[in-house]
């Protein structure tokens, strides 16, 4: 099972990273923003030692989620994920392209956070990076809100559900999350909820999902700015992270093998939010470009220490 939340050693790594990469060609200015971008960082690792201890301590938690998080496999030990070049074990598996795609990318295990029954989730911080999920390599690129945010009817993804985990029915390709506890979700899904314009849409300011229930995040604010809440029912113990996807975001889940790209967000367990300048933003940014290549070089499918 592979988590992206970033520890202490990673974080300091990024920091120097940053400082490595821009060392002599920043003005004065610009200087003071990568410091208060590497503070902020550091700030965020001193909390990471209180993801999965079960209970309800407050952290703020940097998650990169890529296109090839499949929420659908949220929990699934039992299975085991085929390369990118071979087909899925009917009817267990997920749906892929008939032939090769130019990214040939294999789906992932989405990333978890611990949590325990009543934690408050926000998403904190704007996220960084995007996610393209149509064929052929680079743009366009996708934030959390996915594609048509405020869908209704045909519009919205209609994904069916797969395993223990409900379908989904709301923006296409959006930032999603799913609340488990430790079993593995491999039957008995709930009922899916109705993220579209005629249903709860996005502009909730609190969410309690169910165990197995799929539920939008997007960029974690209502279209007034108000940060929304996400609350962990009862028995939960793990909040995964990942992308709804399937062929034209709609039916059996599957088609994340042309999903290219990723992107990073700040999670707030039982924290509540603050917002970095947009100059730190921007340095980060580039940070996480050279970020990102260096984790093609990590294996999944192992947790990242706390």
């Amino acid at each position: 099972m592979s988590t992206e939340v970033v520890d202490k050693s990673a974080a300091y790594g990024l920091v120097r990273f940053l400082l490595e990469s821009f060392r002599g060609v920043l003005d004065t200015g610009e200087e003071r923003i990568m410091r208060q971008a590497c503070a902020s960082i550091l700030a965020t690792a001193a909390l990471v030692t209180a993801l999965g201890s079960g209970t309800a301590e407050a952290a703020v938690l940097d998650v990169t989620v890529r296109g090839s998080d499949a929420i659908f496999l949220a929990g699934r030990t039992d299975i085991t994920i085929p390369l990118a070049s071979a087909p899925w074990s009917s009817p267990t598996g997920m749906q892929r392209h008939g032939g090769p795609t130019p990214e040939e990318i294999q789906e992932t295990f989405p990333p978890y956070l611990g949590v325990a029954a009543g934690d408050v989730i926000r998403l904190a911080d704007p996220s960084i990076g995007g996610i393209s999920y149509f064929n052929g390599v680079g743009a366009p690129f996708y934030g959390p809100e996915g594609n048509n945010a405020d869908c209704a009817g045909s519009s919205c993804s209609d994904l069916s559900s797969f395993g223990g985990i409900s379908g989904y029915f709301g923006p296409e390709g959006a930032l999603v999350g799913v609340f488990l506890d430790n079993s593995i979700p491999s039957a008995g899904a709930p009922a899916r909820l109705d993220f579209s314009t005629t249903g709860l849409g996005r502009n909730f300011t609190t969410l309690s999902p169910g165990l197995g229930q799929i539920f939008y995040i997007g960029n974690g604010v209502t279209t007034s700015s108000i940060f929304q809440e996400f609350i962990a029912p009862s028995g939960a113990t793990r909040l995964f992270l990942g992308i709804p996807d399937g062929f034209g975001f709609d039916g059996v889940p599957g088609a994340y093998d042309d999903n290219d790209g990723a992107y990073r967000v700040r999670i707030g367990v039982n924290e509540v939010p603050t917002v970095p300048e947009p100059g730190v933003l921007a340095l980060l940014g580039l940070g996480l470009v050279g970020l990102a290549a260096a984790r093609l070089r990590t294996p999944q499918g192992s947790k990242v220490p706390g």
